[in-house]
């Protein structure tokens, strides 16, 4: 008996012990959780800040007649109000998303359970549970850690926004700052992107088909997946039909209803790339990155967009012509046939679109041969297609070699596998039968700058071929010689320093010490002597022997010092060699200074932005045009450009004369054709042209700047031109015209075989008349 109750007295004390340890413990670990909560609460984010909250919007860039030319933006949003927002729109995201949205306050216990009874039938997470509110939180409040933590702060956070916004509050912020696939941050944008609708103008199937994206953007995409982003609008529509938003009627007629997908005409960033890319810099430096890319400024400039896009075409153009001319390259790599497959999904996965692009350039995989043809079958991602004979002539004979593995050394021939670039003739219809011709990306480059002479406005400017490989910009950053493109501004300087269009100068051999105990020897571009010649046939057949006499004649310094007058930075430098163009100068400085002759004489510094105001529309910044500034005599500038269209009407810039009215300009060619320029004008509009390789090697055969760069220029201002009234170069009361002879300068009487009228500055003309021909009489009755 003693022993029984010693024994239950020791039980009782170590049940007791236990408990009280028990006890003991779980008060600590409750105090620690709580002061873990409340130490995460003290650190949280205010959600105060929540209610004027404005989601970060995209800068828009306009061009001079008001046309959106241009983004900046980290995420692609356009914010919306939520009345604007189509009720229906509302109801499918909730349905889909959260659908005790109204009657929760942050956080859905009912639907945690329902979620978690879900992932453990099926031993995998198939189902989540965050609300909408804690959607809001995490993508705006929180960071993307994956930690415990985050989601005890998303909770508390999601409870505070229920606390302090209204419900349609939360759905504004929801709608306008969720992710929905292809670049489109909250439905407008989706709206814009897939459908070229704005949000209001949504019908049920398209609404249903945007609410199904949230889940997974990429893999329900109507562009890419149409059928996946069928199955997944059908359970949205299901969704809505549960909870009373719509009747079966109505979503049997959504799932019915053909998805249309017209996305609205993007913003080609593309062809407007460099010139985008220039005035961010400038932006980023004034405003500062949050304000560029997240403050949905407006940004007006001086880009015309119909010359904008008429510059890109006409350099890409104009760079594949170049190219070509040097050869086929050959196959950019060679597959295995085990490589293929997974080569074409990259591709597929690179294409936006439903269909391949007519004119667009893919790559391709040569997959199949059909010798009886002399057909190629290339696949591109996941559609094929036929590469004929004759759309791969400009490569010339092409071999076709029914094997994997690349071809013996020194062919260019196709191989199985061979990975080629090929632009669409026409594009596929099931993913089947497209045709495509043989291309490969130019490794020359180009730049190409217009500006307003009358006012400075840049009005298209490209600086290479493919500003996604190079961010290089040509036409500002790249300094290279300008060759014979920069004649006219020694000629101009010969102008104010007495000489004319008919001062006669000899066309010989010369030498001049190089400096270093030699000679140099300049010599013409066709290496022949023409004897006397007038300045005009010197500018006209762009001989350099007379270009350095000039120079001779008027002094270095002197010709250095007026080029700096035409608004030049680079340094110039004050020798002979500058009368061939021996200073390495940007394409921008090279047109602005052209301008000048164009402006009667004047220099307006160029300029890009007229206006920017913040999104309430609170103007920043509004540029007046630049004050033009008297550099060179009116007269001067007149004269120069008279003798600029003689080089177009019967020189070598004769192609500039396609676009059909009055026009002045000048080639330039450096040693080795390893630059090629055409600079020319017409009263409204400049526009300079370089083509070369990064590496400076020479272009090759038809490397000049006729044959290179003119036909850019040509093919550019064909199209510029459109918008323009045809005007001629109007002469200075200052400026006389007198017939001559052109072979000796002198003045020619009425009648005289070959003479020609000559434009002269008023005090400069010839005084004598040439007396060694006579003129012709007429025989006639």
């Amino acid at each position: 008996m003693h022993r029984k109750t010693q024994f239950s007295i020791k039980n009782s004390g170590f049940l007791s012990t236990a408990l009280l340890f028990t006890v003991t413990l779980a008060v600590v670990v409750l105090l620690g959780v709580s002061g873990y909560v409340f130490y995460l609460m003290a650190r949280l984010p205010k959600v105060d800040r929540l209610a004027d909250y404005k989601p970060p919007i995209v800068s828009q860039v306009f061009g001079d007649d008001g046309t959106l030319v241009g983004e900046f933006y980290l995420e692609r949003r356009i914010v919306v109000p939520i009345n604007k927002m189509p009720r229906k729109l509302i109801q499918a995201f909730v349905s889909a998303e959260d659908s005790n949205f109204y009657s929760h306050t942050g956080i859905d216990y009912l639907g945690i359970v329902r979620a978690a009874f879900k992932n453990l039938m099926s031993m995998s997470k198939k189902e989540g549970a965050s609300t909408i509110t804690q959607q809001v939180t995490k993508s705006m409040l929180l960071s993307p850690e994956k930690k415990f933590s985050r989601k005890i702060k998303e909770a508390i956070l999601a409870k505070r926004m229920e606390e302090r916004l209204s419900k349609d509050e939360i759905l504004y912020l929801y709608l306008n700052q969720i992710y929905l696939g292809n670049g489109a941050y909250g439905v407008q944008a989706a709206a814009e992107t897939y459908f070229g609708k704005n949000v209001e103008q949504l019908n049920l199937a398209e609404i249903s088909m945007l609410a199904g994206l949230p889940k997974a953007p990429n893999a329900y995409s109507p562009i890419k997946h149409l059928e996946k982003a069928r199955e997944r609008q059908a359970y949205v529509l299901d969704r809505m039909t549960a909870e009373g938003y719509i009747s079966p009627a109505e979503a049997d007629h959504a799932k019915k209803t053909p998805i249309v997908l017209q996305p609205m005409k993007k913003v080609n960033n593309e062809q407007s790339a460099y010139f985008l890319e220039y005035l961010r810099m400038q932006l980023e430096q004034k405003y500062g990155e949050d304000q560029l890319y997240k403050g949905g400024l407006k940004i007006y400039t001086t880009m015309n967009a119909s010359m904008q896009r008429a510059a890109y075409n006409s350099l890409r153009k104009g760079l594949k012509e170049v190219d070509k001319r040097q050869g086929f390259r050959g196959p950019t790599k060679f597959l295995t046939e085990a490589e293929v497959a997974a080569f074409c999904n990259k591709v597929e996965d690179s294409i936006d679109s439903a269909t391949l692009i007519t004119g667009e350039t893919y790559q391709g995989v040569v997959v199949g041969f059909n010798p009886q043809k002399g057909e190629a079958l290339i696949r591109v991602g996941d559609r094929t297609g036929f590469l004929s004979r004759k759309h791969m002539a400009w490569g010339g004979r092409i071999g076709m070699i029914n094997h994997y593995g690349k071809p013996e050394k020194g062919s260019k021939g196709l191989t199985l596998g061979s990975v080629i670039e090929v632009s669409v003739v026409s594009p596929d219809s099931n993913k089947e039968g497209a045709q495509f011709a043989l291309d490969q990306t130019p490794e020359v480059q180009a730049a190409l700058v217009s500006i307003d002479p009358r006012t400075g406005g840049v009005k298209a400017m490209v600086g290479g071929y493919d500003f996604k490989k190079s961010q290089f910009n040509r036409a500002m950053q790249a300094k290279r010689n300008a060759g014979s493109a920069f004649k006219p501004i020694i000629y101009a300087a010969a102008l104010d320093k007495g000489l004319t269009p008919a001062t006669i100068i000899e066309d010989e051999p010369v030498e001049y010490p190089d400096g270093a105990g030699g000679t140099w020897k300049p010599q013409n571009y066709d290496h022949l002597f023409r004897g006397p010649v007038t300045m005009r046939e010197a500018l006209t057949e762009s001989i350099n022997i007379v270009s350095v006499k000039i120079m001779e004649q008027i002094g270095a310094p002197y010709a250095a010092e007026y080029a700096k007058k035409l608004g030049f930075t680079s340094p110039i430098p004050a020798n002979l060699a500058l009368a061939l163009g021996a200073a390495s100068i940007s394409p921008f400085e090279l047109t602005t200074a052209y301008t000048v002759f164009a402006n009667k004489g004047q220099l307006i510094s160029p300029y890009f932005v007229t206006k920017v105001t913040d999104s309430d529309g609170t103007v920043l910044q509004d540029t007046p045009p630049p004050v033009p500034v008297p550099v060179i005599p009116p007269e001067t500038a007149y004269v120069i450009t008279n003798l600029m269209q003689s080089v177009v009407t019967s020189g070598t810039g004769h192609r500039a004369s396609l676009i059909g009215r009055p026009v002045a300009g000048k080639t330039g060619t450096t040693n080795g054709a390893k630059d090629a320029w055409f600079v020319g004008y017409i009263p409204q509009l400049v526009t300079g042209v370089w083509v070369g390789y990064d590496q400076g090697r020479s272009l090759g055969s038809g490397g000049t700047g006729g044959q290179a760069a003119a036909p850019i220029w040509s093919d550019f201002m064909q199209q510029a031109v459109l918008s323009l009234p045809v005007e001629d170069f109007e002469a200075p009361e200052n400026v006389s015209f007198v017939l001559i002879n052109p072979r000796t300068g002198k003045l020619a009487r009425e009648g005289t075989a070959g003479a020609v009228m000559e434009c002269f500055i008023k005090g400069t003309e010839p005084s004598s008349y040439d007396e060694s021909t006579s003129p012709q009489i007429s025989t006639d009755p």
